[in-house]
């Protein structure tokens, strides 16, 4: 049972085991900085350390097949990156990433195609009329109907404890409190628990958590249970009424709190559903220096559901923003679900 700091813990846990686990008569080929060697490299690394195959029915032997021959030892560094980057899309992973000096490849579908549902400019000014206040990444305050709101645009800016106890204090007479993760594309599972810690009022499953054991598809651990436990006495928690508003591009950790949330008593999830990406990641490199980031280690809600294609809103929550509107459906949403 993973109960503390889970999100280093485990991204060790994933790279040792994975390590170990491609080790001894596993271990990778000695390969050469060649255009083919390159590429084998990358499909190998791939191939035995990428965690959703068998979840995004990816037939990976077939992709290296169709690939494999557009690889020649006269092409360059810029058409042997274009053609490895097309293949990596073939899995549909906002976490798999190649990066090099000149680019970074990046599967960007999972948001492309659907409206953005927020724009930060018409809550600031149609909703505070620009009478807001900022801290720890947040931007939070009072909407005219007593109910809080904070939005919180990347876990990548860390949360401050100090900050925390500040803000929801401030927030404490509100009668409901309206938490925006639109737009919000992830950063460090850490921010996930403390902020999860003050809606919390004891240790509370979230989810699982396993990790590679061999380089076959499904060779992964039994689930790990993941436990948040409240924040400490004296901290300043939230224990009215929430609601959550998330969009096709609230993803990776984002997506996580999200599922976190949804599983809450006291929290409703409104707006579209999230962008999903429910893989811890893990990172290694090619002969020529580039590197490869992929989802390793998958994560499941606390009914042992994945979410790596994303968390629906609560039933009867579901909101867009259309084209050119001049204000902002899935807040006034929020805002009628908690104080009706």
């Amino acid at each position: 049972m993973l109960t503390k700091h889970f999100a280093r813990l485990t991204c060790e846990l994933a790279a040792t085991l994975t390590l170990a686990a491609c080790a001894g008569d596993d271990a990778m080929p000695d390969w050469a900085d060649t255009p083919a060697d390159n590429f084998d490299a990358l499909w190998t690394i791939v191939d035995r350390r990428y965690c959703f195959f068998d979840r995004k029915d990816v037939d990976w032997q077939a992709v290296y097949d169709s690939y494999r021959p557009r690889i020649s030892d006269e092409m360059t560094r810029e058409e042997l990156f274009d053609v490895c980057a097309e293949m990596l899309d073939e899995l549909r992973d906002g976490h798999v990433n190649l990066v090099s000096g000149f680019n970074t490849s990046a599967y960007r579908e999972w948001w492309s195609g659907y409206p953005e549902d927020f724009s930060l400019r018409v809550i600031q000014e149609k909703y505070f009329n620009f009478n807001y206040r900022q801290a720890s990444g947040m931007i939070y305050g009072f909407l005219p109907q007593n109910i809080g709101y904070i939005y919180y645009s990347t876990f990548s800016q860390t949360v401050g404890d100090g900050n925390l106890d500040n803000i929801l204090y401030y927030l404490s007479t509100a009668d409901g409190l309206i938490f925006d993760v639109r737009n919000n594309g992830g950063g460090e599972l850490t921010n996930v628990e403390t902020l999860v810690s003050r809606f919390i009022d004891r240790p509370t499953l979230v989810g699982y958590i396993s990790h590679k054991t061999g380089p076959g598809h499904s060779d992964f651990s039994a689930p790990y249970e993941i436990i948040y436990r409240p924040a400490s006495e004296g901290r300043q928690r939230w224990g009215k009424p929430v609601v959550v508003l998330a969009n096709h591009s609230t993803y990776s950790a984002a997506n996580n709190f999200v599922a976190v949330m949804k599983n809450l008593p006291q929290v409703k999830i409104a707006g579209a559903p999230t962008g999903g990406g429910a893989g811890i990641p893990f990172s290694s490199e090619l002969p020529c220096g580039w590197s490869i980031r992929m989802s390793s280690a998958p994560m499941l809600d606390a009914l042992g559901r994945s979410t790596e294609e994303g968390v629906a809103p609560s039933p009867g929550c579901e909101a867009t923003i259309p084209p050119g509107a001049t204000d902002d459906p899935i807040l006034d949403l929020a805002v009628r679900l908690l104080t009706e």
